[in-house]
């Protein structure tokens, strides 16, 4: 059976052996760029290799075009996968250092983006691993190349002119993933220029997870999801957040909620606000 949402630490720990397995530590923060190399270098879950958001899941930005954080080509991703040991046989894990708020969410979605379903974020992240008993190894790990095949799937992505058209619509399609506070133009911002895209609604991704950092039981996650679309169909209801990262939990809290379709601006606000004719609110 191929894991597709999340897996538990405990069914991590059954198969992290197993050769047609591959893991991903994707930790990664905004405040320091190096500290995810950092923090696999110093232990990380045996067999896993190191995903760098900058490097591996990002591609080139283009100024006054492109978001801080643009999916990369899709076949220099390939590229990447297969180096990674990953093909179409393999089930994927990916994991965060805090359950998935930051970079493993959006590893989880790419890979999907490129057309490979049996990929699972861990619940709860590395310290769900930790305490069920999970060791740590240091030094880097490494798998043998095989080659990954891309079945590419647009429709799990929006772009601007999509989210132009449906901010605009008399019921909420367009949800910012970020907190009430930085929705609203507060607190710590990367973008000189705050607030959130006119006519979006808030769609906080902390929401999706329990005060432990895993993501709540799927019939809570229905509620709060059916809560914010009505009777919308998840394909008309896109997410965003800052720059394409942290959106992807709220891909991955209607996927679990068995509301499946909803798609991310990958651009986000970082492209958004590249354009200074395109509305603000605060």
């Amino acid at each position: 059976m191929a894991f597709t949402t999340i897996i538990s630490a405990a069914e991590l720990a059954e198969h992290v052996d197993d050769p047609a397995w591959v893991v991903l530590d994707a930790r990664f923060t905004l405040d320091d760029e190096q500290w995810g190399k950092a923090a696999y270098a110093v232990g990380h879950i045996p067999g896993a290799q190191q995903a760098d958001l900058g490097t591996d899941m990002a591609g080139p930005i283009i100024d006054g075009v492109t978001g801080r954080r643009p999916f990369p080509d899709p076949a220099d991703f390939a590229r990447r996968l297969g180096e990674w040991g990953i093909d179409e046989t393999t089930q994927v894990v990916t994991y965060d250092a805090d359950g998935g708020l930051m970079a493993a969410s959006r590893l989880w979605l790419m890979l999907r983006w490129l057309g490979h379903d049996a990929v699972a974020v861990l619940d709860g992240g590395l310290p769900a691993w930790l305490a069920v008993g999970g060791a740590l190894t240091t030094g880097d790990s490494t798998r043998a190349a095989r080659t990954f095949t891309v079945r590419l799937r647009p429709e799990l992505l929006a772009d601007v002119d999509e989210v132009d058209a449906a901010r605009v619509l008399p019921v909420t399609c367009v949800f910012d993933s970020r907190g009430a506070e930085g929705y609203h133009g507060g607190g710590v911002y990367q973008d000189a220029i705050r607030g959130h895209i006119a006519g979006a609604g808030l769609a906080d991704r902390a929401e999706t997870k329990t005060p432990d950092g895993h993501f709540r039981p799927a019939d809570e996650l229905r509620a709060h999801y059916l809560g914010l679309i009505g009777d919308l169909p998840p394909s008309d209801v896109i997410f965003y957040c800052g720059s394409g990262v942290t959106a992807a939990q709220n891909l991955l809290g209607m996927e679990i909620a068995d509301l499946p379709g909803a798609r991310m601006y990958v651009g986000s606000w970082s492209e958004w606000i590249t354009d200074p004719s395109r509305p603000v609110e605060l």
